[in-house]
């Protein structure tokens, strides 16, 4: 009998043993395991953590698939779009020559024929050339080199010297001297050496516009007429080809050439209406950013850090503003009076102040230009 509750106390002791031995390995996984969860959530703290990040860089790095589709499909379709600028207007100049200028020459004057010639003439040329030297010019770029330059930043992108008022082009991929923007109609970006060749451009191209808009006006509304009634001839024409008999005759109907005289002209009217009212918009903003002297990158900066002076009851200055005047002088080039006609107003292929790297003070300034910060 004593055996037998010896042999029972000595199982029992051997199942409590047990017992105690899984409940200390099943304690210490779950030790391991929740150390393990801990310490994942400290990599992945670590490796995302940012004392700058905000909604505005979550959304940013989420649409940042978008941002690089977009990128990669202006890139490409850059030629289209330059093909396509070039296509229409040789159309518009197609039309004036085979439609309008015939006819201004048999019913204008003398005085209005030699205005008419020379004022269009004009501007075609000051349209194609400065459009020519916006997608062929480069808009400069800085050396890679990091010796070559002292005193700038670093790209975080391209890992090269960034000077004042560069940015990276994520489309060019690659920096770019006082980068105003990429422009999918140059296929170029606009930078230091190509932003008054595209803002001429702009502005001769909007003149142009205006210009066919208002000289066709009387040509547009005759043509509209005249085809609003081909489409009631048309409709008279098929009504009596459905009754018809042998002491009816169908209306007269417009030749092949009278058809594509009237559309053409309307044609050209509304392109040019059209492209007057957005170009014309487009060349108003660019031509208020020339004025602060700013480009349309730096228009944004200075916002965000008159903002955050205000606050600080500050006052920021723009350090590349020379005034209102100063800064068309410095943007076109306008060193001497006679420049105007020469730099201005005729094709001229002349640089722009300074090399982009730096931003002394241009030698049509007369005054000094105001400090960075005034309290």
């Amino acid at each position: 009998m004593r055996s037998w509750q010896r042999m029972f106390a000595a199982v029992m002791r051997l199942l409590l043993k047990c017992l105690r031995l899984g409940r200390r390995r099943r304690f210490k996984l779950v030790r391991q395991v929740e150390q393990l969860w801990h310490y994942g959530q400290l990599c992945l703290h670590s490796l995302l953590y940012n004392s700058f990040t905000n909604g505005d860089v979550v959304l940013d790095s989420l649409f940042e698939p978008i941002y690089w589709l977009v990128d990669h499909v202006t890139r490409w379709f850059g030629v289209v779009f330059v093909a396509l600028v070039i296509g229409l207007t040789s159309s518009i100049v197609a039309i004036v020559y085979i439609c309008l200028l015939p006819l201004i020459l048999q019913t204008y004057t003398p005085a209005w024929i030699c205005w008419h010639l020379a004022y269009g003439h004009w501007n075609l040329i000051m349209i194609v050339f400065h459009y020519y030297m916006a997608i062929t010019t480069s808009p400069g770029h800085p050396p890679q080199a990091k010796d070559d330059l002292t005193g700038v930043s670093i790209c975080r992108k391209c890992i090269a010297p960034k000077p004042a008022r560069t940015h990276h082009c994520s489309i060019c991929n690659r920096c770019v001297l006082k980068m105003d923007h990429h422009c999918p109609w140059l296929n170029n970006c606009v930078g230091h050496y190509n932003h008054r060749y595209f803002f001429s451009f702009c502005l001769f191209m909007t003149m142009g516009c205006i210009y066919c808009t208002i000289s066709s006006w009387e040509m547009f509304r005759d043509a509209y007429a005249a085809i609003e009634r081909m489409k009631l001839l048309e409709k008279e024409r098929l009504h009596l080809a459905a009754n018809q008999t042998y002491y009816q005759t169908p209306p007269p109907t417009f030749s092949f050439h009278q058809r594509a005289f009237h559309k053409s002209v309307v044609y050209l009217w509304v392109l040019c209406s059209s492209v007057a009212l957005a170009l014309g918009a487009l060349t108003l903003w660019h031509a208020a950013l020339i004025t602060r002297g700013e480009t349309s990158i730096e228009r944004h900066i200075n916002k965000k850090e008159r903002q955050r002076l205000q606050k600080k009851g500050k006052v920021f200055r723009n350090p590349y503003s020379y005034g209102g005047w100063d800064n068309w002088k410095v943007f076109l080039g306008v060193d001497v009076p006679r420049h105007w006609l020469t730099r201005v107003l005729l094709p001229s292929p002349h640089l722009p102040h300074g090399t982009g790297l730096n931003w002394d003070l241009p030698p049509c300034v007369t005054k000094q230009r105001t400090p960075l910060l005034a309290i």
